[in-house]
């Protein structure tokens, strides 16, 4: 079989919006494969797309669609050009306050799933190879009130950066890519009450953005990418102010 992109998560936002920019900026990929939990919305990208698809409706949470996954790369032998791990969710809202289920969802999702994708599928990845990790620009600092959410997205920073210069001998190029708020069903999902959260206000970007400035990022072999005035700012604050000063502001920002 020829070579092929592999998506998570690309039944919405960022990880849609790749799929659809592929056959343009990656000719030589002739299928992608898309993984995601909703098949209708996999099959309706299917009919936006000129490039083949190949449907997986998997919850790549579950053991068990990991090794579906696993089985289909082997019978199949493929060359993976491009792996993009976009599935992940966040909730608003104090540790300890948010449903158990919710809380280790999280990291069963944006961690260990991220975690087993990568490396089921990393074996098929050959020289002048991509991966793209959607990590957050969540993942520069702690974020009260968002604290899970935001610990599991700095995991994905710190491993994607690991693997980056693990990979580096074999010409495969890991790309963390950092967004902060898109308009993306993200947040329909993260909101657990009606209130207005502190996200609410911020300038949101749109998801055909990112996906085209990460798959540029990604050809360019960069190990973080962040697009917006808000992801850059933050990247930028983090580098620049002591942990314990973003969180005397953030308690500052966030009493009202």
């Amino acid at each position: 079989m020829g070579s092929i992109a592999i998506v998570t998560g690309a039944s919405s936002g960022i990880g849609r919006e790749i799929v659809k920019r592929i056959d343009r900026d990656y000719p030589a990929i002739e299928e992608v494969w898309v993984v995601a939990r909703r098949e209708d919305r996999l099959v309706e990208l299917a009919k936006e797309v000129f490039i083949k698809l190949k449907i997986l409706p998997l919850d790549v949470a579950r053991p068990e669609s990991i090794e579906t996954l696993k089985t289909e790369l082997e019978i199949t032998k493929s060359n993976v050009k491009l792996l993009v791990n976009a599935a992940g969710y966040g909730k608003f809202g104090k540790i300890g306050s948010l449903p158990l289920d919710e809380e280790v969802g999280m990291v069963r999702l944006n961690v260990e799933a991220m975690t087993a994708v990568t490396s089921t599928v990393l074996p098929y990845i050959l020289s002048g190879g991509k991966i793209i990790q959607i990590a957050s620009s969540a993942a520069f600092a702690p974020q009260p009130n968002f604290g899970i959410y935001a610990a599991t997205k700095a995991f994905v920073l710190s491993y994607s950066r690991a693997l980056n210069e693990e990979l580096r001998e074999k010409n495969i190029t890991v790309t963390a890519v950092c967004p902060g708020p898109v308009k993306t069903e993200f947040f329909d999902v993260a909101e657990t009450s009606n209130q207005i959260s502190f996200m609410d206000v911020l300038p949101k970007t749109n998801p055909k953005d990112e996906a085209r400035h990460a798959l540029k990022d990604s050809q360019k072999g960069k190990a973080i990418s962040t697009y917006g005035s808000v992801a850059k700012g933050f990247r930028i604050a983090s580098k620049l102010l002591p942990v314990g000063v973003i969180l005397l502001a953030t308690r500052y920002y966030m009493k009202d």
